[in-house]
């Protein structure tokens, strides 16, 4: 087996990322998803190094002092990052793997290593895009706004991405981005 790529993928708040990846790596046993490093406490049911790499602060200090993330921050009080050595070594057996990650981290893992792929997912319109942040119905309005506010200035840097995907409907998005995986591909 060939060795595999790194994918960034990265979109506004609402553009449904999340389940175009989750899609995406059911579809495929030589796709993984990333797992991030958290200093938060493990939700009922998550299972460490499944879920997440579960750290104390001090161990995560430790392997960010020491460049052991392709990137992290600070959110809610807990740190957050990925891995760098745990996403290389799942490349070097042969997988795909998928960082599904905010802009800001994603530029970041782009600029650490050039061999990354971007794709940024993008809505139809940003009418489907306010419409389907406003039917989740579990954000007031103001952060609706906030997050539509965010979504323009992501899209805005879309341009730093290798590939765009238009999630307008579940199924070709999803084609899409396996299409842009296979077409990768060494073998």
């Amino acid at each position: 087996m060939s060795k595999g790529n790194i994918y960034v993928i990265s979109g506004p708040s609402g553009v449904g990322k999340g389940t175009v990846v989750r899609e995406v790596v059911d579809s495929s046993d030589t796709i993984a998803l990333s797992v991030s490093a958290t200093t938060r406490k493990p939700r009922e049911g998550e299972i460490d190094k499944v879920h997440y790499f579960f750290l104390s602060e001090e161990e995560f200090e430790k392997i960010a002092d020491e460049d052991g993330f392709l990137e992290h921050a600070v959110y809610c009080g807990n740190h957050y990052g990925t891995p760098k050595q745990a996403v290389l070594d799942k490349v070097a057996e042969g997988y795909d793997v998928i960082l599904e990650i905010e802009v800001q981290g994603g530029v970041q893992i782009m600029e650490k290593l050039p061999e990354a792929k971007g794709i940024f997912i993008l809505p139809p319109s940003y009418k489907v895009l306010e419409k389907r942040l406003r039917g989740r119905k579990s954000e007031p309005d103001d952060v609706v706004k906030k997050r539509l506010e965010t979504a323009r200035e992501e899209i805005k840097q879309s341009y730093l991405y290798d590939y765009f995907v238009v999630n307008a409907e579940l199924e070709l998005a999803v084609e899409k981005v396996l299409e842009i995986i296979r077409n990768n591909r060494e073998d």
